[in-house]
């Protein structure tokens, strides 16, 4: 299966993908969702703008992720992972708050005083570089779902099969240009995956 050479391709191709929509608005998941949504945003002249996202870890193993927060929604936990590891979302509240913190920061960072945009009868496109497991792209559909957009759909380059399949109970559409069997991560399908810094999700939200 041909690999993505970096964000920027992927975003390209995604977009030929998208149908034209009435006065759409492309939220992007930081860091590595920006890169993706840019090209997808000049495609479909659609405003861009971020939708901050934070990973809710395990409070002994951060890189496990439990659920996941959005601006503006409530935790989105993994109730069958949580039961079993015998926790419940009180055994997580600290983490919790701690991201509440860093996301509030990141939106600060990459947003100043300025507000998310309207959402309420839009069509937004919400966009990442890959569904893994798909924990902050729930997070943050359903965000998006209680702003009362008119139509919401998820676009990614590549994602787990099962993921992309769970994520049709969360949008209108979901459009995902690969969805490989042998899936184990998301860079595994780009050349260059390299980490994007706040610095460079400011250039790519300034780009014309």
């Amino acid at each position: 299966m041909e690999l993505f050479a970096d964000r920027d391709e992927a975003g390209r191709r995604l977009a030929e993908r998208l149908p034209d929509a009435r006065d759409p608005l492309v939220l992007a998941l930081p860091r590595g969702g920006v890169a993706v949504a840019a090209p997808v945003a000049r495609r479909l002249g659609a405003a861009l703008d971020v939708l901050v996202t934070r990973k809710i870890g395990h409070p002994a193993q951060p890189e496990l992720g439990v659920g996941a927060i959005a601006e503006g929604g409530e935790p989105v936990f993994d109730l069958g992972l949580l039961r079993r590891l015998g926790m419940t979302p009180e055994s997580v509240a600290e983490v919790v708050e701690l991201e509440r913190r860093e996301l509030a920061r990141r939106v600060r960072a990459y947003r100043g005083d300025r507000p998310l945009p309207p959402l309420a009868g839009r069509e937004v496109v919400v966009v990442d570089d890959g569904l893994a497991t798909g924990g902050t792209a729930r997070a943050a559909l359903r965000a998006v779902a209680a702003a009362r957009p008119a139509r919401v759909t998820l676009a990614v380059p590549v994602g787990a099969r099962d993921t992309v399949e769970s994520m049709r109970r969360e949008a209108d559409e979901v459009v995902a240009l690969l969805t490989p069997v042998d899936f184990r991560a998301v860079g595994q399908w780009y050349e260059h995956f390299e980490q994007l810094t706040d610095a460079d999700v400011l250039k790519l939200l300034e780009r014309p």
